[in-house]
């Protein structure tokens, strides 16, 4: 598959719409069996081995997080967040056999319980082609304030 920017976006675009909507099993099967989440703490390029991170989880942890999601036994989530990301900044890097690395800035907004919260940051997606699409083989998520205390983050960043 040869690099197409609007395919790219798009798939940046509907990632962040099944985020924001919920839609657990669609966003979980973009991501491929190898794949890789990491939200860091406290510093952008720490060594997720030796300090702690905000998230840090293979395919096999992101499916135990959608199912607790799914559960109803997420009460950090009842209700569910409203949440809406604006997606901009979007730089594309090619790599090898169609993979692309994409830089990205974000905007979100979640409301809960009549709070209005907002974060910032940088995401880094590694992305291979799959089928028409791609699949996501790791996700770097630099929040600007990762270095604050963060209360109450079990929606999907």
């Amino acid at each position: 598959m040869a690099v197409d920017r609007h395919h790219i976006e798009n798939f940046l675009y509907r990632e962040a719409r099944l985020m924001d909507e919920n839609a657990y099993d669609d966003w979980l099967a973009l991501w491929a069996d190898e794949a890789l989440y990491w939200v860091p703490a406290n510093d952008d390029d720490i060594d997720p081995q030796r300090h702690v991170s905000i998230v840090y989880e293979d395919k096999t942890r992101l499916e135990d997080r959608i199912a607790r999601l799914k559960s109803g036994a997420a009460y950090a989530q009842d209700p569910k967040s409203r949440l809406r990301r604006v997606i901009a900044n979007i730089e594309i890097e090619e790599g090898d056999n169609g993979e692309v690395t994409v830089y990205s800035n974000f905007n979100l907004t979640e409301l809960r319980r009549s709070q209005q919260r907002t974060f910032a940051g940088r995401t880094i997606h590694k992305l291979r082609p799959h089928d028409a699409s791609f699949q996501i083989t790791y996700k770097k998520v630099l929040l600007v304030n990762n270095d604050e205390v963060i209360s109450n983050m079990t929606f999907l960043i």
